[in-house]
């Protein structure tokens, strides 16, 4: 079998999720984004998880989607089988239960930059360099591009960007809040474990609540985040555990209202 491109390790309450095909600059492809969303539920699923690492193997964070994996196909195919599917995945990890820290160790341009947006916190090397240079190819962003990076930075650097063509350095992503820390190169990595180890030591069900409601309030997921809230909430209740074994009891249900 062939070696997973998206690599899982887990040391402790931290799961670091590395994309690694380093010879392609961890560029994606289908199989790729298939990985990267099993990955996402193996993650989520390990109870002891309470933070999450992403980053890339080699010099590279990542360089988004690889162009040879979608330049063949029919426009049908591209907007529902590439762009579609794509956003669903980066998605998939904008919604973790559990903070998730880009630890940008290489340039973060196009899909990459997509990539890292959908962490809550992005740590990036010095040297990295970061932009969307999509309408340089005749094409848009379509995993969220132009609507989660709005969202979270703003629309006025994703003009610059997208509109302008401009490529900003670490620092200067940093000052427009793209980038929260900045860090000498090859160091992104320890940096994001140290801030991990900040996040894991603070209440879990607090931290992933409050995930939530940020994300509620930013006009994320706000659907799936309010579910997930009450959810949680009706949950804890005397009511659902009442409501369960009466159904398999095949009784009436007593509840009592307990919160």
């Amino acid at each position: 079998m062939a070696e997973p491109r998206i690599r899982i390790s887990v040391e402790g309450d931290v799961a670091t999720i590395t994309v690694a095909r380093p010879e392609k600059a961890n560029a994606f492809d289908i199989d790729m984004l298939k990985e990267l969303s099993a990955a996402c539920d193996a993650v989520e699923a390990n109870a002891a998880v309470r933070v999450a690492i992403l980053t890339g193997e080699g010099k590279a964070f990542s360089a988004g989607g690889d162009i040879r994996a979608w330049a063949g196909m029919e426009a049908s195919e591209f907007g529902h089988a590439w762009v579609r599917f794509g956003h669903r995945v980066f998605e998939r990890l904008a919604t973790l239960r559990m903070p998730l820290i880009a630890a940008v160790n290489g340039h973060a341009l196009g899909g990459g930059l997509e990539l890292a947006a959908a962490a809550d916190i992005r740590i990036a090397e010095t040297q990295v360099k970061i932009g969307l240079p999509e309408a340089g190819l005749g094409m848009v962003p379509g995993w969220s591009g132009t609507q989660r990076l709005v969202k979270r930075f703003g629309a006025q650097p994703v003009r610059r960007m997208l509109l302008g063509g401009e490529v900003l350095t670490a620092v200067e992503a940093q000052t427009l809040g793209i980038v929260d820390q900045v860090v000498d190169t090859g160091a992104a990595v320890e940096a994001a474990k140290a801030y991990a180890a900040r996040i894991a030591a603070r209440g879990p069900a607090a931290t992933e609540v409050s995930k939530l409601m940020i994300a509620v309030a930013n006009g994320e997921d706000n659907g799936a985040a309010v579910e997930a809230l009450g959810s949680i909430l009706v949950a804890k209740t005397g009511d659902l555990k009442e409501g369960v074994a009466a159904f398999t009891g095949k009784r009436p249900a007593e509840f009592k209202g307990e919160w």
